[in-house]
């Protein structure tokens, strides 16, 4: 029988890789020991941030709920703010809440989502376009409480709106507006190229494709994204305390023009009063705060779940 010949010097690469083996065969063991304990610790470092995240808002949720849900009745909802604890209401400041939602989303829907379809599908890629992007993004990061401040020196002194609901929406428009934008722009991205594509091979044009084709697949991430944005607007107070100012309102917004209160507003009064009484109330109003935005944000979750599509 024939015998194979190994070339020359293939026995000293065998030599050569089991000596590495055998001299280096100390270091793996160590290296994986130590790649275990280090994933170890980063997983129980997470897992530790998750846990106390999740804690801390089970506590303080228990605590609302302990001291508030004896004080939340239809009487609760049905009444207006007073000077007594057992008598106070959030009437006033739920449909003042309920108004500056519908004006906020009346108008930043509108310019929001024409402001994302003009820089996706009609704005040239030029560096003015792109400012404005880099622009749109830092604004997004602004505090709200600047805008609060905007708000009452460009709509309620500049503008001579007053303290009103309409003063209000716009300011929180401002408010929102940013996220509106940057969440309609990644809805429309998501829709697939080749659907706008096989559109302008059959003859449409521009904003025939944008209507017909891309809007449609882009309104679940955009109407997501809408109603979360609205849900900042509903929780947040430090605006609010810079345009309305008012806490012990007796009446409910019926125009755009009158003045108003909202849900965050008054709780924050509440909780500042020195009487033991208003702080059950507080709780109470924290619980109905917490209701309607886990309300739209359920809406949220159901519009994205039941209308996204996969490709």
């Amino acid at each position: 029988m024939d015998r194979q010949v190994a070339p020359p010097g293939a026995a000293d690469v065998t030599r050569t890789d089991e000596s590495d083996v055998k001299h280096g065969s100390g270091f793996a063991p160590i290296r994986s020991a130590w790649r275990r304990w280090r994933d170890r610790f980063f997983f129980l470092l997470f897992f530790a941030s998750v846990a106390i995240g999740i804690l801390g808002l089970a506590t303080l949720v228990v605590d609302v709920l302990t001291d508030g849900i004896g004080t939340l009745d239809f009487s609760f909802i049905n009444s207006y703010p007073s000077r007594y604890a057992e008598e106070s209401g959030i009437r006033a400041a739920l449909f003042g809440t309920i108004w500056i939602t519908v004006g906020t989303a009346a108008f930043s829907i509108p310019i929001g989502v024409g402001t994302a379809i003009f820089l996706e599908e009609f704005a040239p890629d030029h560096w003015a376009t792109r400012l404005v992007q880099l622009n749109i993004a830092n604004l997004a990061g602004v505090p709200s409480i600047i805008y609060g401040m905007l708000g009452l020196a460009l709509f309620v002194q500049a503008f001579a709106l007053d303290r009103s609901v309409l003063a209000g929406s716009l300011t929180m428009t401002l408010l929102i507006l940013p996220i509106v934008i940057i969440v309609s722009q990644e809805a429309i991205k998501a829709v697939p190229g080749e659907f706008r594509d096989a559109a302008f091979a059959l003859g449409a044009n521009r904003w025939q494709v944008v209507k017909i084709v891309v809007l449609p697949q882009a309104i679940p991430g955009i109407m997501s994204g809408i109603i979360l944005a609205l849900s900042r607007a509903v929780g947040e107070a430090a605006p609010m305390l810079m345009i309305s100012s008012l806490v012990f309102l007796t009446f409910i917004p019926t125009s755009p023009d009158d003045r108003f209160t909202v849900l965050p507003v008054q709780i924050f009064n509440w909780v500042s009063l020195p009487q033991p009484g208003f702080q059950a109330v507080a709780s109470a109003g924290i619980i109905v705060l917490l209701a309607v935005l886990l309300s739209l944000n359920s809406v949220a979750i159901w519009i994205r779940n039941r209308y996204q599509k996969r490709y």
